[in-house]
C-alpha cells in the first residue's frame, strides 16, 4: 500500500515545488532586457544629477560585479547608472525605466538587463556564428566578450532566466548597427537574434516587443546616420519591432550620444513602451545639457 502511494506523493511534491516557484515570482515586477554595442553601454561619463533621485521602483540587475559600487552579479539594486558595467555610462535604459516608473501605477516596478559590448557588430549575438566573429575581435574588445564569459548571448539569456525568477518580461531593447552601418542584412540578422530571445527565454512575441534606437542622427552630424534608413525598416521584417527616433538627440562625438541626448532618447524609449501596455506619458520636458 504504501510503495502504491509513492508516485502520487512524487506528482502532490512536483506540483507544489512549481506552484512555490510560480509564487515567488512577481507579476507587478515588470523586466526588459537590454543589449546593443558601445550606445546601450554607455558612454563614459554619468553628470551628478543622474545619480540622485532613482526611484526605488527602478531596479537594475547586476550583469557583472560592481566593486566600487558594492553590486554582485546576480542581486538586484536601484537603478543608479552605470547600468551595463563598471567604466560605462548614462545609456538609454536609464530614462527609459525612469520614464515607466514615472507613469505607471505605484504597485508596479521595472527592472533592467543590460548585456552589451562596445564596438560589436549584431553577428556577436548570433548564436551559431559569435564564435567566428569573436575570434577577430580586437584585443580590448575579447576582454569585454570574457566578461560575459565568452559568450554575450548565451550570457543574456542566462541572465534573462535569473530575473524571470523575480519578475516578468515586457520588452527587450536593442541599441546597435554603428558597426554594421549599410549592412542590409542587419534587419534579418537582428531578426533572427531577437527570435532566439524569444525561444530561449519561453517569451511570444506579441507580448514581448523589440524597441530599437536609431544611431546618432544626420541633424548631429553623425557618423552613421545613414544606417537610420535601414533601422526605420526594421518593423518590415519584425511586425512587433518599434524604432526610436534619435533626431534632436544631441551627441558627445560622431557615433555617441551626451548625457542629454541619453535623457532624451531614453525617455522616447519609454514613452514608446508605455504605448504598447496602453499607458500615456506625461508630456515630454525639456531635456538639459
Amino acid at each position: 500500500m504504501i510503495m502504491k502511494m509513492k508516485p502520487t506523493l512524487l506528482v502532490l511534491a512536483g506540483l507544489l515545488l512549481l506552484n512555490a516557484n510560480a509564487f515567488s515570482q512577481d507579476t507587478n515586477f515588470w523586466i526588459f532586457v537590454c543589449f546593443g554595442q558601445s550606445n546601450m553601454e554607455g558612454f563614459p561619463g554619468i553628470p551628478e544629477q543622474d545619480k540622485t533621485n532613482v526611484d526605488n521602483r527602478f531596479e537594475v540587475l547586476a550583469s557583472v560585479d560592481f566593486p566600487n559600487m558594492d553590486r554582485k552579479k546576480g542581486s538586484w539594486y536601484t537603478a543608479v547608472p552605470p547600468l551595463c558595467r563598471p567604466g560605462c555610462g548614462l545609456c538609454p535604459a536609464d530614462y527609459f525605466g525612469r520614464t515607466l516608473v514615472a507613469n505607471l501605477p505605484a504597485n508596479i516596478k521595472v527592472g533592467i538587463v543590460n548585456v552589451s559590448v562596445a564596438g560589436c557588430k549584431i553577428e556577436l549575438f548570433e548564436k551559431t556564428n559569435y564564435e567566428s566573429y569573436a575570434s577577430t575581435a580586437a584585443p580590448w574588445m575579447k576582454n569585454i566578450i570574457k566578461t560575459y564569459d565568452g559568450d554575450p548571448y548565451q550570457y543574456l539569456v542566462d541572465m534573462g532566466k535569473l530575473a524571470q525568477k523575480d519578475g516578468v518580461i515586457k520588452g527587450i531593447l536593442l541599441h546597435q548597427g554603428e558597426s554594421n552601418s549599410g549592412d542590409k542584412e542587419w534587419p534579418n540578422k537582428v531578426k533572427g537574434v531577437y527570435e532566439n530571445l524569444l525561444q530561449d527565454l519561453n517569451l511570444k512575441a506579441a507580448d514581448v516587443p523589440l524597441l530599437a534606437g536609431e544611431l546618432v542622427a544626420k541633424d548631429q552630424g553623425g557618423a552613421c546616420a545613414g544606417m537610420n534608413t535601414i533601422i526605420d525598416d526594421l518593423p518590415k521584417t519584425i511586425p512587433t519591432a518599434h524604432v526610436i527616433s534619435a533626431t534632436g538627440c544631441t551627441k558627445a562625438n560622431a557615433l555617441h550620444f551626451n548625457p542629454a541626448g541619453y535623457r532624451l532618447l531614453g525617455t522616447r524609449y519609454g514613452e514608446e513602451m508605455l504605448s504598447t501596455l496602453g499607458y500615456k506619458a506625461a508630456e515630454t520636458k525639456q531635456i538639459e545639457n
